[in-house]
């Protein structure tokens, strides 16, 4: 799961609220925006980016 979210990847993605960068988090795995305190979760090795699904992180 883990190898489809490849370096290049991460480089080109981003946070579909404000559009910064997102950080992998490895356990759970999912995807982090330290600006919006968002995690996006890792369904099956794809990132799902949608904001409406996404958990909001404790300060």
């Amino acid at each position: 799961m883990e190898s489809l979210l490849s370096e290049t990847l991460l480089s080109v993605i981003a946070c579909p609220q404000c559009k910064g960068s997102l950080v992998l988090q490895k356990e759970p795995l999912e995807l982090v925006c330290p600006a919006c305190k968002l995690a996006y979760a890792v369904v099956e090795g794809k990132p799902l980016l949608l904001v409406e699904k996404a958990r909001q992180l404790n300060s």
